[in-house]
């Protein structure tokens, strides 16, 4: 079987800990005659059906660095973007390049690429789920506490998104315990509440941001309108006017809590200019870790794909 990776619930706990483990030595040997070049002879398509900046730059920097060819397709440019079944899509794919990133809307649209492709998916965004996001998020942890991620609390402020969704599955694989404070109108999904659980995370939901923050070691947030809301952005600014993230919220967390974003950012609504710029933010580190995880990411898959090929 091809091993995909929609969200992080797709990977082990031993997975995950070896890629971050592979990112950190991709990290050091950036820049040197010794970084590998796996891929060296692949292609990678990059598919996107929603703006990118970040998701845009890391894949194709990662997938150079790795000695494969980057193909970005513009949705809108293409044959899918006027309406080609995504099933014929991803057979087409397949027959071209050797993994495909897509970033999207609804998450049901990366189930059906990766379920007739024969090739790696790997999810660069969808409105469900943001697992590359949460690779770069806890290298970035694992930085700053040591390689364990056992006994770190984060405290989730904000809308229960597509962000708050990884996180919670993360804490399910990774096993951190983590505290959503979110607007009663703007809950996580209690599916996926429910199915991290199951897989013994420990996540509670509450609706003051001072219960979450409490002792919090990691804190994290996210825009209050993400694309494809902006219609909604007057009435979620009522909704979320007290879950700002400045000076006063991080003092209720540890002393040396740090704070991540996975950015863009919109300084004055979800976090303070303080605080984003302060002396406990991560934004950049955690910014540069996109890269390195999703090398690392890409070779563990290819990987895979190289030792199912052989079986077969």
């Amino acid at each position: 079987m091809t091993r995909h990776f929609l969200s992080v619930s797709d990977l082990s706990r031993q997975e995950l800990f070896a890629i971050l483990d592979r990112a950190e030595e991709l990290k050091s040997l950036r820049g040197t005659p010794e970084h590998p070049k796996p891929l060296l002879g692949k292609s990678v398509a990059i598919v996107f059906e929603k703006a990118s900046t970040r998701t845009r730059l890391s894949f194709e920097v990662g997938i150079h660095e790795l000695g494969a060819q980057p193909v970005t397709l513009i949705s809108k440019d293409t044959q899918l973007g006027r309406g080609e079944p995504i099933e014929d899509t991803a057979r087409m794919l397949s027959r071209y390049v050797h993994c495909a990133v897509y970033r999207t809307f609804g998450h049901d649209r990366l189930e059906a690429l990766a379920r007739h492709a024969t090739i790696p998916v790997v999810n660069g965004l969808s409105d469900e789920f943001h697992p590359v996001q949460l690779l770069a998020d806890m290298m970035t942890i694992r930085q700053s506490f040591g390689p364990s991620l056992d006994g770190i609390r984060v405290a989730w402020i904000g809308d229960g998104n597509n962000m708050a969704h990884s996180w919670i599955v993360s804490a399910a694989v990774a096993g951190f315990d983590l505290v959503c404070a979110c607007p009663d109108r703007y809950r996580p999904d209690e599916q996926v509440l429910a199915d991290a659980r199951a897989r013994g995370a420990s996540v509670e939901v509450v609706t003051r941001p001072a219960d979450a923050l409490e002792g919090a070691n990691v804190v994290t947030t996210d825009v209050w309108a993400s694309m494809g809301q902006e219609a909604e952005a007057t009435e979620r600014e009522r909704a979320f006017a007290e879950y700002i993230v400045d000076d006063a919220a991080m003092v209720r967390a540890a002393k040396d809590a740090i704070f991540l974003h996975c950015l863009p950012a919109h300084r004055g609504e979800e976090v303070s200019a303080s605080v984003i710029d302060g002396v406990q933010s991560r934004v950049w580190d955690e910014a540069e870790n996109r890269l390195h995880t999703q090398k690392a990411l890409l070779e563990w898959l290819l990987t895979q794909a190289a030792e199912v090929a052989e079986v077969s």
